[in-house]
């Protein structure tokens, strides 16, 4: 049914779209560097508005810094959980895996290369390292949007066969079989409802105050969404027998103890509550 009606579905290639925005001679600049610089730069500006509140962790002289560790965080976990993760065997080749615009990055070791380096950060800086996640949390819905949107362009992590009459015929599968443009999909749960979610919970409750909550609604929400639309995205190839044999793709089960630390987060966080000092003040906050 599927292949008989290819006509009435959306061409990948009748988008007009391309993954390079401009080529001079050896240097490319690629739509996919551009999401991550644009999701650290917008979530700077958010964080930068969420520690003017009162009783932030942290002071926008510790913003400029934290970028940093953040940044090199999400670079080097991101790309060390994918070689790990998704693509062991270029251990075998390891002058692969410093060969970053080829592309290749694990959300999953993006996060935990980030909590690594907040958690560095405020050590160094005196720092509650929890709330500072949770700050954190609140502004990473940006990269996600931005990343996803930037996987579409490219025409990457494609779904699975469908009729939908929103259903795309991606070039890179190699036929003509229309499917769902799980990318979307993603930047629509992970991006824009994800961020309305813990926009809501910061400005209209007083969720920032207990240490971990956020950071426990973030990891839930996104476990949560990513489970969901593996459902409806093709797995990794070189990942298709570890899926068809645990019933789950690499992504879901990467997502489980995303679920169990958010929800143990969540349902603690009352009791990590105490009284909240102000980096740059006097008065306390309840």
């Amino acid at each position: 049914m599927i292949l008989s009606t290819v006509a009435e579905h959306i061409h990948f290639t009748d988008l007009g779209l391309n993954d390079t925005i401009f080529r001079i001679g050896w240097f490319s600049l690629k739509w996919y560097s551009i999401s991550y610089i644009a999701g650290i730069i917008v979530g700077w500006w958010y964080l930068l508005k969420l520690v003017a509140q009162p009783g932030a962790p942290m002071a926008r002289r510790h913003v400029d810094d934290l970028i940093f560790y953040a940044t090199l965080g999400i670079i080097l976990g991101g790309r060390i959980g994918y070689v790990l993760f998704y693509q062991p065997a270029m251990l075998l080749t390891p002058l692969q895996v410093f060969r970053l615009w080829d592309g290749g990055m694990s959300f999953h070791g993006g996060v935990i290369g980030t909590s690594v380096g907040i958690i560095l950060f405020a050590r160094a800086h005196k720092l509650n390292w929890l709330r500072v996640h949770d700050y954190i949390a609140c502004a990473t819905p940006f990269g996600l949007f931005f990343g996803r949107l930037a996987n579409f362009v490219n025409g990457e992590l494609y779904g699975k066969p469908s009729n939908a009459p929103w259903a795309i015929i991606f070039p890179r599968t190699g036929d003509d079989i229309a499917r769902h443009p799980s990318q979307l999909y993603e930047a629509g749960l992970e991006g824009v409802l994800l961020f309305a979610l813990l926009w809501f919970c910061f400005w209209r409750t007083k969720m920032r105050y207990d240490p971990g909550k956020l950071v426990g609604i973030f990891l839930a929400g996104y476990g949560t969404a990513r489970f969901i639309v593996e459902f409806f995205r093709e797995p990794d190839e070189q990942l298709r027998d570890f899926a068809t044999a645990t019933g789950l793709h690499m992504g879901q089960w990467l997502c489980v103890p995303m679920l169990i630390g958010g929800g143990y987060l969540i349902a603690t966080a009352k009791r990590r509550r105490e009284r909240i000092e102000p980096i740059a003040g006097s008065e306390s906050v309840a």
